[in-house]
């Protein structure tokens, strides 16, 4: 196991009717700033009850954060907030909501004029002081965002990470019952969206990580049992309560610690989305099993070891295990009706070399947990999902 640090202040809220407790968890005198994303979080009444859970404190909402936050309507957002003096953010809806409304808690707060340098720190934590605290009500499960410092937000067409401590939600509240007017295609995308962050996280190297291997394995297992239940049955709180917090539990840095990470489905993923804009658990499904057959000897040991304890294969040789194992990772994506082929989506290999050239814009040119997944790579990958 590898030397780490952890830290994770956050505040989980979890279970149905708890909307109430909102009122403890918010300061008395806060001035708060309500974020969403569409019009379905007030046309379901989301947004009313939150604002009455906030009794009599000042509320001032900004809605219309896209699915893949853009830069300029967070810039938006931030400029509210200066104007009304807002000390305490609300993010009200999934993952992009969350990640958003992170952007705006450290550029209402940042020092320059620069905002845009926010992004530009990829995974290393962004060099601020101070940031307005927020707390995030879960609409979507997906990308733990709501237990985690990290953060994805779209400038000039691509999609960019930022990390701060200063980012983690003081509470997060996961009610089941707000997320059941969720259509079927984005319970799909969130299964899959957690099912990735795992695999990113465990089907590396072996590092002798026990805890964190059978966590992760418990989670995939978890994922694999109750993710087409959700998918298929909305009435099943038992399983989509189990989504919800194998979601959160995928990305909130337990199953991460002292363990090599990989992220390259996610950063090929992500410029997938911003040029074509699919969603971004679709692209995922879409590149993880043509990564893993491209890769299947760099990660020959924890894919025998992802077949046995997760797909409970233990027949034949490893190398058919192997196989059998990335087989029926794609046949999982698509019994969750997610198309794991680029043509579905209308694009060729004029879209593929965009892809690469945005990664190499980036500096995106040596991914996966030992830097040596080259561009050339990136394309052998893409071009076997065509």
């Amino acid at each position: 196991m590898l030397d780490f640090d952890y830290y994770n202040p956050t505040h989980i809220v979890f279970g149905q009717n708890r909307l109430e407790e909102l009122d403890k968890l918010v300061p008395p005198s806060a001035k708060v700033m309500v974020t969403f994303g569409g019009q379905s979080a007030k046309k379901f009444g989301t947004i009313d009850n939150v604002v009455e859970a906030l009794g009599q404190r000042e509320v001032i909402e900004f809605g219309g954060i896209e699915a893949n936050p853009k830069f300029e309507t967070l810039m938006e957002a931030t400029k509210l907030a200066k104007q009304h003096d807002v000390d305490f953010l609300l993010a009200v809806g999934g993952g992009s909501v969350m990640d958003g409304t992170k952007f705006i808690a450290l550029a209402a707060n940042y020092a320059s004029d620069e905002h845009q340098n926010i992004l530009f720190n990829g995974f290393t934590p962004v060099p601020t002081e101070s940031a307005l605290p927020l707390g995030c009500i879960v609409t979507l499960p997906a990308t733990g965002s709501e237990m985690n410092m990290g953060g994805v937000v779209t400038l000039n067409g691509q999609k960019m990470v930022f990390m701060s401590p200063l980012t983690f939600p003081t509470f997060s509240f996961l009610d089941p019952d707000l997320t059941l007017t969720l259509p079927k295609e984005q319970i799909a995308n969130g299964v899959a969206d957690a099912f990735i962050h795992v695999i990113e996280q465990y089907l590396t190297v072996p590092t002798q990580a026990m805890v964190q291997d059978r966590t992760a394995e418990g989670i995939l297992k978890t994922l694999l049992e109750i993710g087409p239940v959700t998918y298929q049955d909305n009435d099943d709180i038992e399983a989509r309560k189990n989504f919800i917090w194998s979601a959160t539990s995928a990305l909130n840095g337990t199953i991460g610690a002292g363990v090599p990470q990989d992220w390259s489905t996610h950063m090929i993923g992500h410029e997938l989305t911003a040029l074509f804009d699919i969603a971004h658990g679709r692209t995922l499904a879409i590149v993880l099993p043509h990564l893993l057959r491209e890769r299947r000897d760099h990660k020959r040991d924890k894919l025998i070891q992802y077949a046995e304890r997760v797909w409970d294969i233990h027949t034949g040789t490893d190398d058919e295990k192997i196989t059998k194992a990335i087989d029926n990772t794609e046949a999982f994506f698509n019994s969750l009706d997610i198309v794991t082929h680029l043509s579905h989506y209308g694009i060729d290999e004029e879209g593929i070399e965009k892809v690469i050239k945005n990664l190499e814009n980036l500096g995106m040119t040596a991914l996966s947990e030992s830097g040596d997944l080259s561009l050339d790579i990136v394309r052998k990958i893409l071009l076997s999902a065509k």
